[in-house]
């Protein structure tokens, strides 16, 4: 079967888009199990609460930008308590603990955004509503803002964590805590810092995934599992191996739907992740020790 080269190309569009903002979630979720070796199963929610808060903001203030600021910082802070009061206690306890305990604040946070906002979904304005010529489709320009801000988000980060003095405390924490802890450097509160830096990367991700789908109390769920089968994919705490993954799942997924339907074409990530847990379990992008 003959497939035009156009629709290729507009495929490969969509799948860099979507693949940026499932980078953008993934990389709050490896850095979280990367510092802290914690598998968050309430991190797709705080991608939830943060596409709420947006959707919140800009009905009282019709600002997207103020909208998504509000967003990350409200968002940041709440993961930060959520850290300190719940998380902290059970640090070098058995992992199930903590599966349990995140999977446990999932399912609160699920019920108390359907009791605030109810089962309807919220769609949020997007800011810039143009559209241009991609062979025979009138593609959104929000759809290609939205891959520039994640990378955006993305590549500040990485700034941060090479250049910036606490960046420098969260990578000496991620390669030893103990050896950390005894230069001097708050380990704990590198922890809470890291875990308010990564549900406010996932509060941006709702805020700008919010104009492409809509807000719901479940979405949290399918933002989990496909942000676990990019870390898993990309390799367990490594930020670049998820950015990695992400995109190249998305464009999978993306060449899938036009051999078969949307639906179907998910199962290609399911595919991927298991031929990664038979032939490379540490993941496709972890560098191989010689």
């Amino acid at each position: 079967m003959s497939i035009p080269l156009d629709q290729i190309l507009i495929q490969t569009v969509n799948g860099l888009v979507n693949g940026m903002i499932l980078a953008l979630v993934a990389s709050g979720l490896t850095l979280i199990f990367g510092i802290m070796d914690v598998v968050n199963f309430a991190h797709g929610d705080l991608v939830m609460l943060g596409g709420f808060t947006g959707a919140v903001t800009i009905a009282a203030t019709g600002n997207f930008w103020l909208a998504l600021l509000v967003a990350v910082l409200v968002i940041a802070v709440f993961g930060a308590a959520l850290q300190a009061t719940t998380l902290r206690p059970l640090l070098g306890r058995d992992p199930l603990t903590t599966i349990l305990a995140t999977f446990g604040i999932s399912l609160v946070l699920q019920k108390y955004a359907l009791w605030q906002w109810g089962p309807s979904a919220r769609r949020i304005q997007e800011p810039l509503t143009g559209q241009f010529q991609l062979f025979y489709l009138q593609y959104p320009w929000y759809r290609v803002l939205t891959a520039v801000l994640s990378a955006a988000i993305i590549g500040g980060f990485w700034l941060f964590l090479r250049h910036g003095k606490y960046g420098i405390w969260i990578r000496a924490t991620m390669q030893d805590r103990i050896m950390a802890s005894a230069m001097g450097i708050p380990v704990p509160w590198v922890h809470t810092g890291v875990f308010a830096i990564g549900a406010g990367m996932a509060a941006a991700s709702g805020v700008l995934f919010g104009p492409l789908g809509g807000v719901t109390q479940n979405m949290g769920l399918d933002f989990t599992l496909r942000a676990f089968i990019v870390v898993v994919v990309g390799g367990m705490g490594n930020l670049g191996g998820s950015i990695f993954a992400a995109i190249l799942i998305s464009l999978l997924e993306a060449y899938a739907s036009l051999v078969v339907s949307p639906a179907q074409a998910v199962i290609v990530s399911f595919v991927v992740l298991i031929l990664t847990l038979l032939f490379r379990p540490t993941g496709l992008f972890v560098p191989t020790p010689k």
